[in-house]
């Protein structure tokens, strides 16, 4: 079953990896991973849909909250949350389909961002399922290019705010507070 989980990191190079090599040191499937900054510079948040049983992720989520860049780490869970992902998807488009292709785009909501002689460029954002849907309705015309974001989701309802780390001063060797050995 896929497990939702929000990691809020510091914005720092190797945090990914060490998130996703703890990830991956549990032999869990990643679905998806997707990362950017939130709205406090210096924060970072991942969204990783991983496929395992619950006790498993439990055991993980502790094992993460551990690591030293980790700020807050969230299980969605049974809690109701908000799902997205979005797609662009370049469908060939010959002159005799090319109305099928863009009704069918209007169906689901989406976007045309790009027309070409042979080709149209959709985006589309949703849930899981109805961009799964959007691209399994594509494919009789020919999916030439597929991209996907991967999952973002929040839990609905209010939410505090993240909690804050106090910035530690930088050492620089001299001052009251610098070390000698």
């Amino acid at each position: 079953m896929p497990h939702v989980l929000v990691v809020y990191t510091d914005d720092e190079p190797g945090v990914l990896t060490r998130v996703a090599s703890l990830i991956r040191r549990r032999g869990f499937n990643i679905h998806s991973l997707t990362v950017g900054p939130t709205e406090r510079a210096g924060l970072s948040r991942m969204t990783i849909v991983v496929d395992a049983e619950a006790p498993t992720v439990r055991q993980a989520v502790e094992h993460l909250r551990k690591l030293v860049n980790v700020l807050e780490v969230q299980q969605l869970g049974d809690r109701p949350m908000v799902v997205r992902d979005l797609v662009l998807v370049r469908v060939a488009t010959a002159p005799e389909v090319r109305s099928e292709v863009l009704q069918l785009a209007q169906v689901f909501r989406a976007a045309v961002v790009d027309i070409a002689e042979d080709s149209i460029v959709i985006e589309c954002t949703g849930s899981l399922a109805k961009i799964d849907a959007l691209v399994d309705s594509m494919r009789p015309f020919g999916i030439l290019e597929l991209g996907r974001t991967g999952a973002v989701a929040m839990a609905r309802g209010t939410r505090t705010p993240t909690p804050s780390r106090a910035p530690v001063p930088l050492r620089t060797g001299t001052g009251p507070e610098a070390m000698s050995v």
